[in-house]
């Protein structure tokens, strides 16, 4: 239950202070969590979130309340090099930084528990 982003137009650095509020909650608390957040990476969290629920339900039959965000990484994306002018002709960098989502989703182990007792 993977749900992936790449290339995000916001630094790395930023979105990981998202990142690392909603890393292990449940579904339900991580969405509403961040539907009170002011971080404008926390829209693209919910929607990234919603995704992997549908691939949850989609692909593995499996309920909203029984899901965790297992794992959630954010890494570098590519960087794009733009330049400022600058005093007497010169001209500085200036790095507009993207990112790399990656959303994995599980199983809470007790409902795997009472899934097989049921089986």
């Amino acid at each position: 239950m993977k749900a992936m982003l790449k290339n995000y137009r916001q630094a790395p650095r930023k979105v990981r202070l998202v990142a690392d509020l909603i890393k292990g909650k449940d579904v339900g608390a991580a969405s509403i969590e961040l539907s009170f957040l002011p971080k404008r990476a926390a829209k693209i969290f919910e929607k990234l979130l919603s995704s992997a629920e549908a691939n949850a339900k989609q692909n593995f039959s499996l309920d909203k309340e029984n899901l965790f965000i297992k794992d959630l990484r954010v890494d570098k994306g590519i960087v794009l090099k733009r330049s400022m002018p600058r005093a007497r002709g010169s001209a500085s960098r200036i790095n507009k930084r993207t990112s790399h989502i990656v959303l994995t989703l599980a199983e809470k182990p007790a409902a795997k528990a009472a899934k097989a007792k049921t089986k």
